[in-house]
Formats: C-alpha cells, sequence, structure tokens
C-alpha cells in the first residue's frame, strides 16, 4: 500500500496545480523587508514574548530556540495550530541556532534558575556560562541583528551578551526598567484617576532594588507634576512617591509569590520594544544600555536603564531629561552597584 512520505503533504503536490501561474511575473521587490525575529528560550516568558509578538503581527517569521527538543516542538505545534486565528507568520523552532539565521531581533530569555540559598553571584556565573553557548552562536548566524536581553539579572547580562557578541554597543539592549517603567506609570495613574497612556514618568538605573525613580520629570497630560502641586501650594508628602517606588520594585515578587512567575506584562513590554525597533518608531523607551559618559557617569563598562531612543539600527541616542542632585547620586550608585558584581565576572 502507498503512502504518503511523513515529511510532504497532499497540500505541497497540489498546490502547484491548485494556483494558474500569473504570465511573465517580475520578481517582489527589493525594498520589501522580510522580519524576522528569534526567541531563545521557551519557558514561560520565552513563550508569553512570541505569542504577543504573534498577535501583534510584528514578524514575518518567528524562530524558537531551547535546549529541551520535545517542549520545543511541542510549544512551535501548539502556536503553529492557531494560524486560522493569527496573521500568517512563520514559525520554526530547533534546538539548533542555524535556524535563527537572518533574524533582524534576538530576544533571549534563557537564564539558569537560582537554587535555594545560593548566591547571587554564583548565579550569575551559571548565567554568564549559559551565554556563551548562546549568545556567539546568535553573533554566527544574524551578525546585523539587534540583540535584545531579558534574562535576569538583565542589566549585567546585556553587558555580557554586548561583550560575548562583539557588537557595537547600540545593537545591545536589555529589556531593563521598560516594565518597571510601565508599573509605575500604571500606579500613578490609579492614584490620579488618569489613563495610564497620558502619564510620563521613567523609573532608570538598575532593574533591581536599587532602581531610580525620575520624580522630578512626571507629568500627566504634559503637565510637570511636582512643579504643578508646588505652584498651586498643594502639599504632597515625600513617603507617599517612595512608597509608589517600593511598591514597583515589590510588584514582581509580589506575581512570583502568587502565581509563580511573571509572564503577561513582560511579554507585552518586550513586543513593544520589538515594535519600536523593527518599525524604526524612534520611541524612547527606558532601556539597559550602555551609559558611560551620559549624567557624568564613568564607571566603566557598565549597562543600566536610560531614557533611549529606538530605532531600526538598535539605539538612537540618549534623552536628556533632567535630573536633581539626589537622581544623579542615585544613579551613580546604581552604576558603582553593577560595577562591583561586573568586576567579579573576570570578563
Amino acid at each position: 500500500m502507498h503512502r504518503t512520505p511523513s515529511n510532504s503533504y497532499l497540500g505541497l503536490e497540489v498546490a502547484p496545480a491548485f494556483f494558474k501561474p500569473i504570465q511573465q511575473m517580475a520578481p517582489p521587490s527589493p525594498t520589501k523587508r522580510h522580519t524576522k525575529i528569534t526567541v531563545v528560550g521557551t519557558g514561560n516568558v520565552g513563550m508569553a514574548i512570541a505569542q504577543t509578538i504573534l498577535t501583534q503581527d510584528l514578524a514575518d517569521e518567528l524562530s524558537l530556540v531551547d535546549v529541551n527538543a520535545d517542549k520545543l516542538r511541542g510549544e512551535m505545534l501548539d502556536l503553529q495550530h492557531a494560524a486560522a486565528f493569527l496573521p500568517r507568520t512563520k514559525i520554526l523552532a530547533s534546538i539548533d541556532y542555524s535556524v535563527t539565521a537572518g533574524s533582524d531581533l534576538c530576544i533571549v530569555t534563557a537564564g539558569a534558575r537560582q537554587i535555594v540559598g545560593e548566591s547571587r553571584l554564583n548565579l550569575l556565573h551559571r548565567n554568564v556560562a549559559l551565554f556563551s553557548k548562546i549568545i556567539p552562536q546568535l553573533a554566527k548566524y544574524s551578525p546585523d541583528a539587534v540583540l535584545l536581553i531579558v534574562s535576569n539579572p538583565v542589566d549585567v547580562l546585556t553587558f555580557v551578551a554586548w561583550k560575548l557578541s562583539g557588537f557595537p554597543s547600540n545593537r545591545v539592549i536589555g529589556s531593563g526598567t521598560n516594565l518597571d517603567s510601565s508599573r509605575f506609570r500604571f500606579l500613578i495613574a490609579d492614584h490620579l484617576d488618569v489613563n495610564a497612556q497620558d502619564v510620563q514618568a521613567y523609573i532608570v538605573g538598575e532593574h533591581g532594588d536599587s532602581s531610580v525613580a525620575l520624580w522630578s520629570s512626571i507629568s500627566v497630560g504634559g503637565v510637570p507634576v511636582l512643579s504643578f502641586l508646588e505652584k498651586q501650594q498643594i502639599n504632597y508628602e515625600k513617603e507617599t512617591l517612595e512608597n509608589m517606588h517600593k511598591e514597583v520594585i515589590n510588584s514582581a515578587y509580589e506575581v512570583i509569590r502568587l502565581k509563580g512567575y511573571t509572564s503577561w506584562a513582560i511579554g507585552y513590554s518586550v513586543a513593544s520594544l520589538a515594535r519600536t525597533l523593527l518599525r524604526n518608531q524612534r520611541r524612547v523607551h527606558p532601556v539597559s544600555v550602555l551609559v558611560k559618559g551620559f549624567y557624568g557617569m564613568d564607571e566603566g563598562e557598565v549597562f543600566l536603564s536610560l531614557p533611549a531612543q529606538l530605532g531600526r539600527g538598535g539605539v538612537l541616542g540618549v534623552i536628556n531629561v533632567h535630573l536633581t542632585d539626589e537622581e544623579t547620586e542615585q544613579l551613580r550608585d546604581s552604576a558603582k552597584t553593577i560595577a562591583e558584581y561586573q568586576s567579579q565576572l573576570g570578563i
């Protein structure tokens, strides 16, 4: 009995007869871009990012990479089976990095999980070892790509990715405090009962406990909040502001305590970065970039989040936000904290 080979489908054999070709057809326009995104790591974060990229129609091709071949294939099939409900995107998956060839954007979510009682430094060393297997492969197959690091601790691992890739610093970005700033905007909007999209506010510095809230630059509907309160002689307590910042820092821990991990918010956050980068929207996002020379920081080769303009080439520039003396000092302290960890990595 004749059987169709497992790697061949009836549709592929019928296709040439199903569509009658157009005569004297011109080749595709060379100005049309084929956009490809790679996601490394198919855990909860990686798959939330992949799912959001698909639903928002951000790529023509999506490649997934992981060391767990069975889970990887399962995730690929699960997404492919939703093809009838999604914009058309070619989805590939492999443990071999050749599947990532020609990517415009490579998003890295893979990372070692912290063992109970393990020091942060030891976890960092394990992640550096993991990145030494991932980053050179991505750089080999997609030498013109932008690297977007999501794995934690994101600031140090963005530095590691920069060193391992050999890419210019403008093409290596960490997701940084983009999500922290979204949480910050939500809390301010909730407090004032306005739409979060009308709130302009940044968390900068380390993605972690030493992050810095830029209170002096918060505006709602274009109106600077703190100067407005002072002119209207409306009293506000600094403690209220500080508690809001603490809530931003603790919010991820709270989500992890309740559901075991964070996924959806980081998925939307990274998709927003992908859209800005690949569509050259030149929007400003607080992301982890090489900070040397900005805001008087000369702590060496440190990556921290600053309000950066992003486009097709990666980081286009860092916005010159006015900082108070206190905010500048906090930012420098944040840089020193990161520099101390990096000095122990031996890179």
